[in-house]
């Protein structure tokens, strides 16, 4: 088997299970292939930089992803803030990470602060330094929570990185 199978089974596992789960009226043969089929689409969707397919193939699947719900919003703010999306990344994100705990609040805090900051960048390039301050602040808070919480999620650096140059452009304000 090759190695990227093998790197799709415990996630096709973990969806398959989930997907049995979802209250559906189809049988759950049917709701599990056709959640697993549309999963599918929207990671190829992302993978492939098709990033507006893969926001709205994320957002059609949110209603029916039951306990998957968690992963499935995080990869749709993930796509918003590749599309360049960042309002809408950094809300979907903190919804998450205002639902949970743990390292799922962790991931949820990084892409919401990466958003914030990418956002921010945006408003200065506007004109509209207040509200880049604004942004900037949160996602300082944002990234300095997820470092401390969990560190693991930033394993070479990049997020501190950013978390340090949204200092320095905090101080240059």
């Amino acid at each position: 088997m090759d190695p990227e199978m093998q790197a799709r089974l415990p996630r096709i596992g973990l969806l398959l299970a989930a997907a049995m789960a979802l209250g559906s009226c189809e049988s759950p043969a049917v709701s599990q292939s056709n959640f697993e089929t549309r999963y599918f689409a929207a990671r190829g969707a992302l993978e492939d930089g098709s990033y507006a397919r893969a926001s709205r193939a994320y957002s059609s699947l949110v209603p029916t992803s039951g306990p998957l719900a968690v992963r499935i919003k995080l990869e749709l703010a993930h796509s918003e803030l590749r599309r360049g999306a960042f309002a809408e990344a950094a809300a979907i994100a903190g919804e998450v990470a205002q639902a949970t705990n743990g390292t799922s609040r962790s991931a949820a805090l990084a892409v919401r602060g990466t958003a914030l900051h990418e956002l921010a960048v945006a408003q200065l390039s506007d004109g509209d330094a207040a509200a880049a301050k604004t942004s900037l602040q949160s996602a300082h808070a944002a990234l300095d929570e997820q470092l401390k919480n969990d560190p693991d999620l930033d394993p070479l650096g990049a997020m501190a990185g950013r978390r340090a140059m949204i200092a320095a452009r905090l101080a240059r304000l």
